[in-house]
C-alpha cells in the first residue's frame, strides 16, 4: 500500500514539474519575443513567439505571433492566425490587423467584412471608417459607404481621412456637386494632396465652374511634378475652354509627350489640340494636329472635313483640299444613319469637288 502511494506521489510530482517547466519556458519565450519587439527586431521575435505558440495555442500567443507576422508584412499568415480567434476575444489592434491586412492584399470583400465588424465595435476609428467608405464605393455601393462616412462626420467634421473618403465616394457616384463641396472643405482644412486638388478640378469642370477648375488643376499638375498626363490633358482642355489658348496648347502638347502611346487619350488630346490651334489662327499646326488625330482615330469623319476646309479657305492649297474633301465623301458615304449636320457637310463637300472639277476642265481648255 505504501509502495503504491509512493509511486502515485512521484508521478504527480513529475507531472507538476513538467507543467512548471512548460509554464517557465512559455514565459521565457514570450518575454524574449516582447523584448525583441521593443527593439523592432521582428526577425528574432518571430522565433520566440513561434516557440511559445507551439507550447501553448492560446489567444495571447496567437495574437503576439500574428502581430509579429503583420509587422513583417506577412498579412496572409497574420489573418489566418487571428480570424480563428473568437471575435469577442480580439483586441482593437487585432481587429485592425485583420482588416488592414486584407486591404493591403487587395481583398476588398474580406476587408469590408472585417472593417464592418470593427466599426460596429469602434465607430470612431476614423482610419477604418474612411477605408470602409471608400471600399464600398469601389464595390459599386457608394450609398452604403457614405452612410458610414457621414455618420462619423456627425461627431467629427475635421478628420481629413474620412472627409477625403466621403468626397471620393461622391465622386465615384458621379455626384460632382456634392463631391466638390467636400473637396472644397478639404482644401480649406489645408489638404493640398494631388488627389484632392485633381479630383476637385475634375468636379468643377463637370459642374461648369471652369475658373475654379483651372486653379485646382494647375495646382494639382504642379504637385505632381508636372508628370501626370491626365492632369495635363484636363488642364489643357480647361485652358482652351476658358480661351487661354497658348497655355492650353502647351499643356496638351506636354500631355501628349507624357502619355504616348495611349490611343484612347491621344484621340482626345489631338482633337483638342487641333481646335486650340485653329482658334488661335495657327491653321497649319491645326491641320497637323488633326492629321495626327486621324492616325489614332481614322473613322473620325468630321476631321477629314475640317482639314479640307482649312486647306480650302485658310491655307489655300487646292490639291490638298480636293484630296481631303474626297476622303471625307468616301468616309461619310458608309456612315450608317447619318445626322442632318453630316448630310449638310456632305453636300457642301460634293459642291466643292464639282467646283474643283470645273476649274480643272477650264484650265485644260485654255491650254
Amino acid at each position: 500500500m505504501k509502495i503504491a502511494q509512493t509511486i502515485v506521489a512521484l508521478a504527480l510530482l513529475a507531472v507538476s514539474t513538467a507543467r512548471g517547466e512548460v509554464v517557465d519556458s512559455l514565459d521565457l519565450y514570450m518575454h524574449a519575443g516582447d523584448s525583441c519587439m521593443q527593439q523592432y527586431n521582428t526577425f528574432e521575435a518571430l522565433k520566440h513567439y513561434q516557440c511559445a505558440f507551439e507550447l501553448s495555442d492560446v489567444v495571447a500567443t496567437r495574437t503576439k505571433l500574428a502581430d509579429c507576422y503583420y509587422k513583417r508584412a506577412n498579412y496572409r499568415q497574420a489573418a489566418e492566425l487571428l480570424k480563428n480567434v473568437p471575435e469577442d476575444s480580439l483586441s482593437h489592434d487585432a481587429f485592425r490587423e485583420i482588416a488592414l491586412g486584407y486591404q493591403k492584399q487587395g481583398d476588398l470583400d474580406s476587408y469590408i467584412y472585417w472593417a464592418t465588424q470593427l466599426v460596429e465595435r469602434y465607430p470612431m476609428d476614423g482610419e477604418i471608417v474612411a477605408g470602409l467608405t471608400l471600399a464600398l464605393a469601389q464595390k459599386n455601393q457608394p450609398d452604403k459607404g457614405l452612410i458610414y462616412g457621414l455618420n462619423y462626420s456627425l461627431h467629427d467634421m475635421n478628420n481629413i481621412l474620412v472627409n477625403r473618403a466621403v468626397a471620393d465616394a461622391y465622386f465615384l457616384n458621379r455626384d460632382f456637386s456634392a463631391a466638390s463641396v467636400w473637396y472644397e472643405g478639404l482644401m480649406q482644412q489645408g489638404d493640398s494632396t494631388f488627389n484632392t486638388l485633381y479630383s476637385a478640378g475634375m468636379c468643377y469642370s463637370q459642374t461648369g465652374s471652369l475658373e475654379r477648375a483651372y486653379q485646382c488643376l494647375k495646382l494639382a499638375f504642379l504637385t505632381s511634378g508636372m508628370q501626370h498626363y491626365g492632369c495635363a490633358y484636363r488642364l489643357g482642355v480647361v485652358c482652351v475652354d476658358t480661351q487661354r489658348y497658348p497655355e492650353g496648347l502647351g499643356y496638351l502638347s506636354l500631355a501628349k509627350e507624357l502619355m504616348r502611346p495611349d490611343t484612347t487619350i491621344m484621340k482626345a488630346i489631338t482633337l483638342s489640340e487641333g481646335e486650340g490651334y485653329y482658334l488661335t489662327h495657327h491653321y497649319e499646326e491645326a491641320v497637323a494636329a488633326w492629321k495626327e488625330h486621324l492616325s489614332y482615330n481614322p473613322l473620325s469623319v468630321a476631321t477629314y472635313y475640317n482639314i479640307a476646309n482649312a486647306y480650302c479657305y485658310l491655307i489655300k492649297d487646292e490639291e490638298q483640299a480636293k484630296s481631303y474633301y474626297q476622303l471625307f465623301v468616301e468616309k461619310a458615304a458608309v456612315v450608317e444613319s447619318p445626322t442632318k449636320q453630316l448630310m449638310e457637310m456632305l453636300e457642301k463637300a460634293k459642291e466643292m469637288l464639282r467646283v474643283y472639277t470645273l476649274r480643272e476642265k477650264y484650265k485644260a481648255k485654255r491650254k
